[in-house]
């Protein structure tokens, strides 16, 4: 019998490629090229004689011989990533803790289903909020009240911390279904000047909206604030005024057409996440792997984010 071309990059792959639903999402998962993933590909089916997966479907639909290998990488993949883990803790210990401070009102809804896959990974590691919002979550980092925060932009100025890229994802504005802007194709920072700002509780410089649009322009228009996200929608499509969040965050929404959103500026208006942490915490594996299964679940599983 001839011996086996497969590798564990391979069965990556073709992982990859089922859950993020097309070749352009697997090569951003996998770092990889959209060339390099295609000859990966190509190099199976033509081993085997058959075509892995129908090229004209979305999501793939996998052929028998997809299907197979799927099955392998299913059972083979979770043993290899769990045998990479025990060395780990054999080499480097297994305990652990990470308290997870965020500046943000939306992280749980990426940050929860994130954490529980984590959980299961590395259950010796014990894992915590740090309870409330943190205008500055980077300094509970110093003081060892905590060991990661979760932050919208990497401060090059901020000495001793090293800054993880979580994902990018699209901001979007919100409006009554009947609001007049909704004609608009998109919206630019004087569409806001009359309008009431609906936002969570926090400082300006911690608003993609304000700090990338609204101050540049020079519009500073009457704000509103409330804790909830949900409680903003409601004000949104009681037409009390507009707000501005991740599409990601607001998406079930706008499915049920309770309010309609627009993007901001031509090009879309684009926020970030990143995971901030002392150095002495970035070798630790337990660490990086949290890093990457957070990129991973949220890549898959959100609407509009992109992999920094």
């Amino acid at each position: 019998m001839n011996q086996s071309i497969l590798e564990v990059r391979h069965l990556r792959t073709l992982v990859a490629l089922r859950d993020s639903g097309s070749l352009v999402r697997a090569a951003q998962l996998l770092n990889l090229t959209q060339s390099a993933l295609s000859h990966q590909i190509k190099l199976l089916e033509d081993r085997y004689g058959q075509p892995l997966f129908e090229r004209k479907s979305v999501p793939p639909q996998f052929t028998a011989v997809g299907e197979r290998l799927l099955a392998l990488a299913d059972a083979m993949l979770p043993q290899v990533e769990g045998a990479e883990r025990d060395i780990a803790r054999l080499v480097l210990g297994q305990g652990g803790q990470m308290r997870i401070a965020v500046e943000c009102h939306t992280c749980f809804d990426w940050l929860m289903p994130a954490m529980d896959a984590f959980r299961t990974r590395w259950p010796e590691v014990e894992l915590d909020i740090v309870s409330g919002f943190h205008a500055d979550p980077v300094g509970l980092l110093h003081q060892g009240r905590a060991d990661v925060a979760i932050v919208s932009e990497v401060d090059v100025d901020e000495a001793g911390v090293d800054y993880h890229a979580l994902f990018g994802f699209e901001i979007r504005a919100l409006l009554a279904n009947t609001h007049p802007l909704v004609a608009r194709p998109h919206l630019v920072a004087q569409d806001f000047a009359d309008q009431t700002i609906i936002t969570y509780p926090v400082p300006d410089e911690m608003l993609d909206l304000i700090r990338q649009v609204l101050e540049p322009a020079g519009v500073r228009p009457p704000r509103r604030t409330t804790e909830l996200t949900v409680a903003m929608l409601q004000l949104v499509a009681s037409g009390r005024g507009v707000a501005a969040l991740p599409l990601w965050a607001v998406q079930s929404y706008l499915d049920r057409g309770y309010v309609t959103a627009r993007p901001i500026g031509a090009r879309g208006l684009r926020g970030e996440l990143h995971a901030a942490c002392l150095p002495s915490l970035s070798a630790k594996p337990y660490l990086q792997d949290f890093v990457q299964v957070t990129r991973e679940t949220s890549f898959v599983t959100l609407k509009g984010v992109e992999l920094l």
